[in-house]
């Protein structure tokens, strides 16, 4: 499992197995937020599976999937709304991480400058210069 921190109260991942959920339970975190959609990839687990397994072990399970290459405003918007109610701290998990991460990026540009939040995802090993525009229009 690849856990890349982005604040303290969100972290994101590459898609995540069965076997993972208990490891995300003991490393703290409280919310799951998976933004794949069901049947994205032929080798991607059944994610009523990866959801049965968070509820047995006391982890909120939200899905909002979001197809790759397409985030909408309304998909930034759940987001956001997710990110101020979700108890924290929030694991969040698509095929690579990297739609997680530009989810969070725009939904934080109400809150912060856009080149710190590109910073903050840049040291997780992600690169939202290209969204940069998207970013800034929040501000």
């Amino acid at each position: 499992m690849d856990v890349r921190k982005l604040t303290d109260s969100i972290s994101v991942s590459p898609q995540v197995a069965i076997e993972d959920i208990k490891s995300i339970a003991e490393a703290g975190f409280k919310t799951v937020i998976c933004n794949r959609p069901n049947g994205e990839s032929e080798d991607q687990p059944d994610l009523a599976l990866i959801e049965a397994e968070c509820q047995k072990l006391g982890l909120t399970y939200i899905s909002q999937p979001v197809i790759s290459g397409n985030i909408s405003d309304q998909d930034v918007e759940a987001f956001d709304q997710f990110l101020a109610s979700a108890q924290t701290p929030i694991f969040a998990f698509c095929r690579t991480g990297t739609r997680c991460t530009m989810l969070w990026g725009m939904a934080e540009g109400s809150r912060q400058e856009a080149q710190a939040i590109i910073d903050k995802a840049a040291n997780a090993g992600y690169d939202l210069n290209g969204i940069r525009a998207r970013i800034e229009a929040r501000q």
